[in-house]
């Protein structure tokens, strides 16, 4: 009796854990501002595996040294990749319990916040992030995901004035967004954080109706400009400027699904600004109808489609 016992509780227990975890697996990592539930997506095999194997380094390199603050920005960066993002607020959120007075902590998680669509949260870290930041040396931050010169673009100090503006911008509160652009203006001193930055400084700048400060950013911008990774960015900003045609940015015939997040909201923009309104609402649904939603692109076209 004692043994049937124990063997009603082991199984008890082994499908208790299997029932937990299958229900852990179907909760979506965000929700859209549709209502819509998103999950990760699948990955290619190498790139998972890649991700995967990085991010098992990460984790024997917190076991190794939990109390290390790099090391916890490092594990949450990592799990982030794998669109566990989730899990990777959380790893922040007890970095900063240890560590409340770390910008770092509260960048990425910030950024996290973005990704699955809880704004409010977002800004409140970036705006610590960025007061616990002011007066400290811009330094540059280390990639994750590096490009293929291996050469970082962004900084300390650009990334969270970057994504505050972006978190603003998602809300609709452009006037906050203008502030932190221009900020992020002041650390935006090579031509890949330059595109980033000037791509949402002109598209807040003409969500205010200060067309003529929205021309003002594109002088800067040229075809001739040596850019490392922010080529979607490039692109956009001389369509804008109308160098080169929207096709010529995007066709929505033939395009993937990451070429219509990270270059569909920039098109979509370039017809609402030109009073095609309804061309822009159709990129706009065509890009949420792609699987890369955590693309910031995405977001904002969802953004627009929910204000619509």
């Amino acid at each position: 009796m004692k043994k049937n016992s124990l063997f009603c509780t082991f199984y008890f227990l082994l499908f208790s854990f299997i029932f937990i975890t299958c229900q852990k697996q179907n909760e979506p990592e965000a929700i859209s501002l549709s209502g819509q539930p998103l999950f990760p997506i699948e990955l290619a095999a190498e790139t998972e595996e890649k991700n995967e194997g990085n991010l098992a380094k990460a984790k024997a390199d917190f076991d190794k040294d939990p109390d290390k603050q790099e090391n916890i920005i490092w594990l949450g960066r990592r799990t982030a990749y794998l669109w566990r993002y989730r899990d990777a607020i959380k790893i922040y959120s007890d970095g900063i319990k240890k560590y409340p007075e770390n910008y770092n902590l509260y960048r990425h998680r910030g950024h996290r916040y973005i990704s699955i669509r809880e704004f409010d949260k977002a800004i409140e870290d970036l705006e610590k992030a960025s007061q616990l930041i002011e007066g400290v040396p811009d330094e540059i931050e280390q990639d994750g995901q590096p490009n293929k010169y291996d050469i970082p673009t962004s900084t300390s100090h650009s990334n969270i004035w970057y994504h505050l503006g972006l978190a603003y911008y998602l809300k609709g509160d452009f006037e906050n967004a203008l502030h932190a652009y221009l900020e992020c203006m002041k650390f935006s001193n090579n031509n890949d954080m330059l595109c980033a930055t000037s791509d949402w400084l002109y598209m807040t700048y003409r969500r205010l109706g200060m067309e003529n400060e929205a021309k003002d950013v594109l002088q800067a911008i040229t075809s001739e400009m040596e850019i490392l990774e922010n080529h979607s960015y490039h692109k956009r900003l001389l369509m804008y400027k109308g160098i080169i045609p929207p096709d010529s940015v995007l066709s929505t015939k033939d395009a993937e699904d990451l070429d219509i997040a990270t270059q569909g909201y920039g098109v979509g923009n370039w017809y609402f600004y030109n009073g095609e309104t309804e061309e822009a609402m159709d990129i706009f649904k065509k890009v949420v109808e792609g699987t890369y939603w955590a693309a910031f692109g995405y977001i904002a076209a969802e953004a627009e489609l929910a204000r619509k």
